[in-house]
């Protein structure tokens, strides 16, 4: 189930706020600037290759692209079988900004963006539906877990793809990761 909860820099430990609510989520995050959307579930075969997947999502991909400039479109898939999900985990857990926005739409799976704005962190759990899009230049993480499963479509405005700038904060550390706050 999609869940926003919001937790305090000053004390990251525990949510001060958690709702599964969509109308909430939909206005606490428009509020902080954050774009969110849930769009249709397509069916699609189990494994479907990355041209399936863009296929299915086809129209939407291009009303994103041109209401908002994005010229470079991937799928990216992370399981539990995945050779490199420890490393992966590891880089996008780390605190980041991009020079582009970063939008993801969950074809399948899940996984939680935490975006921190001022003194809070906002940590959305997407699921399949789901779709955000962090701004540029705002600080955030990714969390996909110790058993990742998803299936993301991502869009990006430079052809270059992901561009993380690593911030070197250490509150990723002090708010509650994807395991230990995702039953």
């Amino acid at each position: 189930m999609t869940t926003l909860s919001i937790y305090q820099v000053s004390k990251p430990h525990r949510a001060i706020l958690q709702t599964s609510d969509i109308a909430s989520i939909l206005k606490l995050l428009t509020d902080a600037g954050v774009p969110f959307e849930q769009w249709p579930i397509r069916p699609l075969p189990q494994n479907a290759d990355a041209a399936a997947v863009l296929s299915a999502y086809q129209s939407e991909i291009d009303r994103l692209k041109a209401a908002h400039g994005y010229t470079t479109v991937d799928v990216a898939r992370v399981t539990p079988e995945h050779p490199e999900r420890v490393a992966l985990r590891q880089k996008f857990i780390e605190e980041h900004t991009h020079p582009d926005d970063e939008v993801r739409f969950f074809v399948e799976g899940s996984g939680a963006f935490y975006i921190h704005l001022g003194d809070q962190v906002v940590r959305l759990l997407c699921q399949a539906g789901d779709l955000i899009s962090v701004p540029a230049g705002t600080k955030h993480w990714f969390d996909m877990g110790p058993a990742p499963h998803f299936t993301a479509i991502r869009l990006f405005v430079s052809p270059e793809g992901w561009v993380g700038h690593f911030t070197g904060n250490l509150l990723p550390g002090l708010v509650p990761k994807l395991d230990s706050a995702h039953a």
